[in-house]
């Protein structure tokens, strides 16, 4: 079929293609740079820890930064739509030579990353990286008992809010700081409220450096548990729920980080009802927080739909968060990256306005009609033609053959 032919179909359910392609054009996409080198950076080079884990041992990684942004290249061209490089604080570029930790990192570490993104009109998000250092001590950084620990760790947030600004100043485009702590405990702890205080004291802190509101959104991102802290997480849901109520920045939603019975696709809703800016972490969990590659999957879509019903894709800021060793990395960002685009096409080729209609009206039968009508409907013609006007080709996965013929002479 024909995309004008898909066209014509979709109208007689009320939905303009031409709109939802218009739509989806301008969305942004945050696409994070991890996935590239297994989350290991440049500034300590110190094993993953903190509850998460890179599995598998594919070859052809990159270890530098000259390859990390090669690879970001090739990936983020085959990626349709507008989109943001998102960086962690690890991939600061220290000079040979010189010996500066976390507290004491500053705009010009990450200099190259800024000329990076501005020749490709990139804007740039960021994230302090509160784990794989000697300073995570016991696992704990922000709500460590330790004075010293926590100091390190208070310092690190005021320099990485002082980078956000300055990457928003560089690109011209607001940048989305998101703070996650590891801290927790593998068993049942005494004491639940301790560490939480501190915690929230150490953000308070951090907060407490003056930037500004409309060049940076600081987002804090919570969790159910992670390897090696089962029995009780710092940032629960409902710690960084209130937090930020209270502290008035932005919740952000990593769609692994809650029970595996709950969606973050039944959340969107109340919490745009409830705040300014909304940020979210796409992944895909299988079983915990795993960080699979996000799939075409019903979550991914739901979460789509949910942002486009509530019509607010100029109030969520939308990232990925996936990391896997075990498949060519280039193909996991490229497949990623287009899965959120799918989704958010396959949202906004939904006549929620009638759906919505039929829901008030008590009309389930229609409802359910047309949920089940929307499923056969000649989506993949209109996402062709989306990669056309973007420049490219469904097929992604010879080049990402040829390329890796060419790293095989290069990279172990």
């Amino acid at each position: 079929m024909s995309y004008a032919e898909a066209g014509k179909m979709y109208e007689k359910i009320g939905v303009d293609t031409e709109k939802a392609l218009e739509k989806l054009k301008n969305v942004t996409l945050s696409l994070h740079v991890w996935q590239g080198d297994d989350v290991v950076g440049f500034d300590s080079r110190e094993a993953l820890s903190g509850g998460i884990q890179t599995t598998g041992n594919y070859p052809y990684k990159a270890n530098t930064p000259e390859e990390l942004m090669k690879d970001v290249d090739f990936a983020f061209s085959r990626i349709p739509g507008k989109k943001k490089l998102n960086l962690h604080a690890s991939y600061a570029i220290i000079p040979e030579g010189e010996k500066t930790d976390r507290d004491a990192i500053a705009p010009r570490h990450f200099e190259k990353w800024v000329k990076f993104a501005k020749e490709r009109g990139w804007g740039l998000d960021f994230n302090p990286t509160f784990f794989s250092h000697p300073m995570v001590v016991n696992g704990l950084t922000l709500s460590s008992p330790d004075d010293k620990v926590r100091r390190f760790w208070i310092e690190h947030g005021k320099r990485c809010i002082e980078i956000s600004e300055y990457f928003a100043e560089e690109t011209g485009v607001p940048c989305v700081m998101n703070i996650w702590i590891p801290d927790g405990y593998k068993d049942i702890p005494a004491d639940r409220i301790g560490p939480r205080r501190r915690f929230a004291e150490s953000l308070d802190e951090i907060m407490s450096v003056p930037y500004d509101k409309s060049k940076v959104y600081v987002t804090l991102e919570s969790k159910v548990f992670g390897i090696g802290v089962e029995s009780y997480t710092v940032g629960s849901a409902e710690f960084c729920t209130s937090y930020s109520a209270t502290r008035h920045i932005t919740p952000l939603m990593d769609n692994g980080h809650y029970h595996p019975t709950e969606v973050v696709s039944d959340k969107i809703s109340s919490m745009l009802l409830f705040n300014e800016k909304l940020a979210l972490h796409v992944t895909r969990p299988v079983r915990w927080d795993s960080d699979h590659v996000v799939i075409f999957d019903d979550e991914t879509r739901e979460m789509a739909k949910e942002i486009v019903r509530c019509d607010a894709l100029d109030r969520v800021f939308i990232a990925t968060d996936f990391f896997d060793a075990s498949i060519n990395r280039l193909s996991a960002w490229i497949t990623g990256g287009r899965s959120v685009a799918k989704a958010l096409l396959y949202a906004l080729l939904e006549n929620s306005g009638d759906m919505k209609k039929m829901q008030d009206a008590h009309d389930f039968t229609s409802l359910m009609y047309a949920h089940e009508n929307l499923k056969t409907m000649p989506f993949g013609d209109v996402w062709r033609e989306y990669l056309r006007r973007e420049g490219m080709e469904e097929d992604y996965l010879t080049d990402v053959k040829e390329y890796e013929k060419e790293l095989s002479k290069s990279r172990k």
